[in-house]
């Protein structure tokens, strides 16, 4: 089939086009809409969303919550300066974490956080390079975590954050990604509030997003690519409003990719969303049959990425690199603080 090598998903994207910070006001970023079945564009701003909204449509947000899971720290035997990424939280206090320099944090290896208010020890190496560390501290995690991690931006964003606030959602609720869904970061609790006036449904799903989500797929053919996995939930009350809205004839429609991934993790084979927390390593490239969704609300992507091998199963990878084109060709801002495309 078509479109399963690699190399199909590469855009050339000007540096300047990586959008470094968040706008002032998240709606007035540019929404580019694209229709899957003939590839047709029109330009709007994110506002105008609204206006593509139907009553009777579902809303799909995923309501998860980026902790600051970048820590700085030392290697208590020598001082040596240590940086720690939290990745996926396991029984008593012991996480899956990314460490930079790797080679020096062998298990056994000490370490300390702020003077000593948060110590660890690397207690194991799995086989993607990846540490296993278990954390002591006294008092509250979440609050200690709070005043020493940082939010862990993606690479290609080089500026300090000035607003911890503004990488995450308005609507985000429960602790555990390391990366916020960046399509939801375009919604206002006043947007919002008018969609739901207008008689779009909104369902809340979780996915904590893990850093695989931005891992540069390596192989030369797309379907050897593993996904790592993600803890997903899906609640009754969102399940039965999504089924409702099938039923009655209205659309599903995703914000972000890890709500899609959510809801198509959740159902069965005739497309009914079942009520369940579980893991996921479901990878979407072009072949893929969606069961639940009809739209995507979606930020701009990385060439080569799984999340364009996503969006190209939904409106084929043609439409979707001419569409990259224009956005390109009309100043578009890229990745987590860029614009956002509507795929319907």
């Amino acid at each position: 089939m078509d479109g399963l090598k690699t190399a199909d998903y590469f855009f050339d994207l000007p540096k300047e086009l990586i959008a470094q910070d968040p706008l002032e006001d998240r709606s007035s970023s540019r929404l580019l809409t694209l229709d899957k079945n003939t590839g047709a564009t029109s330009h709007h701003h994110f506002r105008e969303i609204i206006d593509f909204l139907k009553a009777g449509d579902c809303l799909v947000l995923n309501n998860t919550k980026v902790i600051p899971a970048r820590l700085y720290g030392v290697k208590e035997e020598t001082g040596a300066v240590i940086e720690v990424l939290l990745l996926k939280r396991g029984e008593n206090d012991v996480w899956e974490t990314l460490v930079k320099p790797g080679k020096k944090a062998k298990p056994g290896t000490k370490l300390s956080f702020g003077d000593g208010k948060l110590k660890a020890e690397v207690i194991d190496t799995l086989d993607d390079g990846k540490r296993m560390i278990k954390f002591h501290y006294d008092g509250i995690w979440e609050e200690i975590l709070d005043s020493l991690g940082e939010m862990p931006l993606p690479p290609y964003i080089t500026h300090k954050l000035q607003d911890r606030s503004r990488y995450q959602t308005v609507y985000a609720k429960y602790d555990g990604s390391a990366a916020a869904p960046t399509a939801g970061l375009h919604f206002t609790t006043d947007l919002l509030k008018q969609i739901e006036e207008k008689g779009v449904k909104i369902a809340y799903v979780t996915l904590h997003v893990g850093l695989g989500t931005f891992r540069p797929v390596k192989v030369e053919d797309v379907t050897q690519h593993h996904m790592h996995s993600e803890y997903y939930q899906v609640t009754k009350e969102a399940a039965d409003l999504i089924n409702y809205t099938k039923q009655a004839g209205g659309r599903v429609i995703c914000v972000g990719t890890t709500s899609c991934r959510t809801i198509e993790s959740a159902s069965d084979e005739n497309g009914v969303v079942q009520a369940k927390c579980d893991n996921t390593e479901i990878f979407i490239y072009p072949g893929y049959r969606f069961k639940v969704l009809d739209a995507l609300i979606t930020n701009f992507h990385l060439p080569e990425s799984t999340l364009l091998m996503l969006v190209s199963a939904l409106a084929g990878r043609e439409h979707v690199l001419a569409a990259y084109e224009e956005a390109i060709k009309e100043r578009y801002r890229f990745f987590s603080f860029g614009d956002a495309m509507f795929i319907s």
